[in-house]
């Protein structure tokens, strides 16, 4: 079972979120207890009127990590600080 959640929060045909998973999907590579939930702000409300001017938003345990960018250094180091 993960001991962390990553939650991608962005919306269909937006390149930065399928840049940000791309990023967020490689760095989990390193991380065995590492888990990805996604979520679409075009199927939740609350999503959309909290993040429309700011997707992709990345979470880490349920706080957030980055908007708009990931960065992998930093993805990396708060994972390997969220898993130790």
């Amino acid at each position: 079972m993960a001991s962390t959640t990553l939650t991608l929060i962005g919306k269909p045909g937006c390149h930065l979120c399928d840049d940000a998973r791309a990023v967020v999907t490689s760095v989990m590579a390193d991380f065995s207890s590492v888990a990805l939930e996604e979520f679409s702000i075009l199927d939740d409300t609350a999503l959309y009127e909290k993040y429309v001017e700011e997707i992709p938003v990345l979470l880490v345990n349920g706080k957030v990590h980055n908007i708009w960018r990931v960065d992998p250094d930093r993805l990396r180091n708060a994972l390997t600080e969220a898993t130790t």
